[in-house]
Parts: C-alpha cells; sequence; structure tokens
C-alpha cells in the first residue's frame, strides 16, 4: 500500500511540473506552435505574456518596422516631407526579394516607398529610402541600432535596412514588441499605411507609365476584425515572423510572433495572443474634469488662471478592477507665479489602486500670464 501511494504521489509531481513547463508565468497555457513571442499592451509597455521572449533570432521583414519608425521620425523633424521626390539608384532597385519591381532613376514620393514598405513589404523601397536619409544603407543601419540601443532592444542587431537573411542580424519577440510600440504610440499615422489592403501606385519611368497593384502581406487585417496593422516577415532562415496589433475597447495590443513553421500558424497564434489579452485586460479611464476650473496666482496681471488635466488618464488592469478601489488626489504646486506660458505645469493628478501608486497626469495652464507692472498693481 505504502509503495502504491509513493507511486501517486510520483506521477502527481511530474504532471504537475509538466504542467508548469507549458504555462506561462501569468498561469495561462495557449499552446502557441510558434518558437518565441510576447503580448504587450501598447499603453503601459505591460507583457501580458510571453514564451522565450528574449532569444535572439533573425527577424526577417518584422525589420521593417525601425526603417518606418525612423523615417516618420526624420518626416516629423523636418528633415524629409512626405510629399519629397526621391530617386532610386541601382542598388535599391536590385535588392530582389520582395519589392514593388523599383527601376534605376525611377523617382517616387516618399509617401508612396512607405506604403510600399508599410503594405507590400518593399526591400528596394526600404534601401531608397534609407539612402535618401542618410545618404548609404550602411549609414541608416547605425542609426537603426542607435535606436535600438535608445529603447533597450538588448537583444537586436540589425546588419540591413530590411530584414534579408544575414548572419548577426537579430531580434527577439520583446524587442520587436518594444520599436512596435515605440511606432504606433508616437507616430500614430502610420496605421494609416499598415492598413491598407489594397492599393495602386505608378511607375513613372524611361519606358512610361505603369501601375502596380500593392496587396497587404498581413492578413491579420483580413482575418480579425480588431487588427490595426503592423507588419509582416519571412524567410527561409527566420520562419513566418508577425508584429501584429489591435484595438478592442479602448485597449490596443500589440502581437508578436517569430519563427512559426507556417505563415497560417504566425497569425492563429497572433489571433490567440490578442484574444487571450483581450478577455482578461480591462481599462480604467478618467474623463472627469478637474474639480476646480482655476487657481490663484501671484505676481500676475492677474489673480486666477485656468487650468485643465494635460490628458484624460487611463490604466490597464491585467484583471477586473473594482472602480470603487480607485483614488485620485489632485495636487496643486505651491507659489505658483507669473510669468505662465500655457501649458505649464501647476500640479498633478496621482491615482491609487487599493492605496497603491499606478500613476499620474500633469495639471496644466490653459493661458498665457505675464508678469504684473507698475500700473497693473496700482490698478489692483
Amino acid at each position: 500500500m505504502k509503495k502504491f501511494i509513493g507511486v501517486f504521489l510520483a506521477i502527481i509531481l511530474i504532471i504537475s511540473q509538466s504542467t508548469l513547463v507549458f504555462a506561462d508565468k501569468n498561469g495561462a497555457n495557449l499552446n502557441l506552435k510558434c518558437k518565441s513571442a510576447v503580448l504587450m499592451d501598447v499603453t503601459s509597455g505591460k507583457v501580458l505574456y510571453e514564451k522565450n521572449c528574449h532569444e535572439k533570432l533573425p527577424p526577417a521583414s518584422v525589420t521593417k518596422v525601425m526603417t518606418m519608425l525612423l523615417i516618420c521620425e526624420a518626416v516629423e523633424s523636418n528633415k524629409i516631407k512626405l510629399t519629397d521626390e526621391v530617386t532610386v539608384s541601382e542598388t535599391a532597385s536590385s535588392m530582389g526579394g520582395s519589392q514593388i519591381f523599383l527601376e534605376p532613376n525611377e523617382t517616387q514620393t516618399v509617401d508612396t516607398l512607405l506604403k510600399g514598405i508599410a503594405v507590400a513589404s518593399a526591400n528596394d523601397a526600404c534601401v531608397a529610402m534609407a539612402e535618401h536619409i542618410s545618404g548609404a544603407e550602411n549609414v541608416f543601419v547605425d542609426k537603426m541600432n542607435e535606436k535600438a540601443r535608445e529603447l533597450g532592444m538588448s537583444n537586436t542587431h540589425f546588419i540591413n535596412c530590411c530584414g534579408l537573411d544575414v548572419d548577426g542580424h537579430t531580434s527577439s519577440a520583446r524587442d520587436v514588441a518594444v520599436m512596435s510600440r515605440e511606432l504606433i504610440n508616437n507616430h500614430p499615422q502610420i496605421k494609416e499605411f499598415s492598413s491598407i489592403w489594397m492599393e495602386s501606385i505608378t511607375h513613372i519611368t524611361r519606358k512610361g507609365e505603369k501601375d502596380f497593384v500593392l496587396t497587404n502581406t498581413n492578413k491579420l487585417m483580413k482575418q480579425y476584425a480588431y487588427a490595426t496593422g503592423l507588419k509582416t516577415g519571412s524567410t527561409s532562415k527566420a520562419g513566418c515572423c508577425l508584429s501584429g496589433t489591435a484595438n478592442k475597447d479602448g485597449i490596443d495590443l500589440i502581437a508578436v510572433v517569430m519563427a512559426a513553421p507556417t505563415s497560417k500558424i504566425r497569425f492563429s497564434d497572433a489571433i490567440t495572443l490578442l484574444n487571450y489579452g483581450f478577455s482578461v485586460c480591462s481599462i480604467y479611464k478618467d474623463e472627469e474634469p478637474l474639480d476646480t476650473e482655476s487657481i490663484k496666482i501671484s505676481s500676475g496681471r492677474q489673480d486666477k488662471i485656468k487650468i485643465t488635466k494635460e490628458k484624460d488618464y487611463s490604466y490597464m488592469f491585467i484583471n477586473k478592477y473594482n472602480n470603487d478601489d480607485i483614488r485620485r488626489e489632485c495636487i496643486i504646486n505651491d507659489n505658483i507665479k507669473a510669468p505662465l506660458k500655457e501649458g505649464d505645469e501647476v500640479g498633478t493628478i496621482k491615482y491609487y489602486y487599493n492605496e497603491a501608486y499606478i500613476g499620474s497626469v500633469k495639471i496644466i495652464s490653459c493661458e498665457n500670464v505675464d508678469t504684473a507692472g507698475f500700473m497693473d498693481t496700482v490698478k489692483k
């Protein structure tokens, strides 16, 4: 009898250990078939689920998330404009792989080339833009690696700007999520490009005009109702990869899948991740106005200024929350003096859940206030 009990307990221990192997850190078992994956909340950067998310792997064309990020930064810094014309070099036109068949000396706008990258994953468009921004692809790639270091992407090293297989060109699911989050948070206009399903562009060369149809490589856009983007990738070395973004009920998520055995599996794994995220997450939004619309100010031409929140605060819970357990504390700075400009910080709203701090939002001035002069003081 004792021997039977010992065997029974040993079996229970083996089963429990094997269960732990296949469960993620949150206890969920999603049975993903890809080698590596991560699910991240866009707003907070929280990792909701991970599977080997720090493993260095070839990212294929998901590399182009960083390429698009640097293009968007160049546009917003006014270094380039979407309407600028880019002359295609022989090097760019000869890239091969996924492409939009640009010809040497052909000109296209930045807008068109960005569509080619986001929609059709065009290698020739990537190199054309890299050369346009930095003069040469290798100089642009240096900027990609510099940005990766800035974002804390410790498992990433880029060797080219389009993701073609080459030894040492690596990233990780977590790093891909980080750069994807940076792109969609700070350059939301990219969704206007990544959400295009099909669109025609026109090649204008010495041979004449020819239309070319861009078709989105991201089938998630058709397969998943909440999809908003972002980028696919596949090579013989990398397998099938995806950085998929989606929004439901105000919650934005990024699902990164790497080294999936087939294209179909990468999309089904991404949908599994996103469905899991939307099922466990809930979002708190503070859209209430301030308790007061104005505060006192000293040394100004006026005694009070109008104030507001810099933005509405939101916090994503990885479970259901009780609204009664959320407390907000409004703190106005001491001794606020003129001069003040519209947008200057004059206080803070701090948020607590069960008395644990969960974030804050600035209180700002709604108007400009000059310092009071002699006659202003006399009038007062």
